[in-house]
């Protein structure tokens, strides 16, 4: 279990270049719980698999449409293979699921590290328009995450960046990534194509979801969305980063 503090305030993120507003205050220390194997888990699947788990923390990327343009798909997809070659377990683009649920635990840990680190890595090179880089976009951004905070969901901490978004969150019980994120999402995206000019779809519909299996693991999720601007290099002006006021 990790505990974090919601004293937050709007200056976390004017620091960064845009201003947002924050509806929870002073409450007592949030309890960020761990995922539980042996309790209830919601599993559904797409084109990504997702698992959920009520009152568990998630590390969350949503991603702008036009931030993975095919052949960057290609290259990842090409090196996951070659790795699942490697291992000779077949090819990844024709691995089911639950074929992978069926592989060794320590092989099937491995997979999705790589598989999961090759795509966050993809993602920090900000291909597309990247139109996130604009404050104000950005601050709609911030404004649809934070705008439940405390109500629906509890959000640690989260980072605009120019194409895609991390979020480290948990749900309320009534509430789940699946229903919330699609709020998020329409939105931030109709506030954007909005002041776009512009009409479509502004996501990628499906986003990339994690559940956090260790107090490590979300010292980890923290420590990678902080760093993520300095990573991809980014000018303070072009991310907005958002934690909470810690005690």
């Amino acid at each position: 279990m990790v505990h974090g503090s919601v004293r937050s305030t709007v200056s976390d993120v004017q620091r960064h270049g845009v201003s947002c507003y924050n509806p929870v205050m002073e409450k007592e220390p949030i309890q960020f719980r761990e995922f539980d194997p042996a309790g209830d888990i919601q599993y559904a699947e797409r084109k990504l698999p997702h698992w959920f788990q009520p009152g568990v923390a998630m590390f969350v990327t949503f991603r702008t449409k036009d931030s993975m343009p095919r052949a960057v798909v290609d290259r990842w997809q090409f090196e996951l293979d070659a790795w699942v070659r490697e291992q000779g377990l077949g090819d990844s683009a024709t691995i089911a699921t639950s074929h992978v649920e069926q592989w060794p635990r320590a092989i099937q840990s491995e997979y999705r590290r790589l598989r999961n680190r090759l795509w966050q890595f993809a993602l920090d090179k900000c291909h597309g328009e990247c139109v996130l880089r604009r404050p104000e976009l950005a601050s709609i951004v911030s404004q649809s995450l934070l705008y439940f905070n405390g109500e629906r969901y509890d959000v640690d901490c989260f980072v605009v960046m120019p194409n895609h978004v991390h979020l480290l969150v948990q749900f309320h019980g009534g509430w789940s990534l699946a229903k919330q994120s699609e709020s998020w999402l329409r939105f931030s995206g109709g506030q954007i194509n909005q002041q776009l000019g512009r009409r479509g779809a502004f996501w990628q519909a499906e986003p990339f979801d994690h559940l956090v299996r260790s107090a490590e693991q979300f010292e980890f999720f923290r420590c990678y969305i902080a760093e993520n601007p300095q990573k991809a290099n980014l000018k303070p002006s072009e991310y907005v980063l958002w934690t909470q006021t810690r005690k």
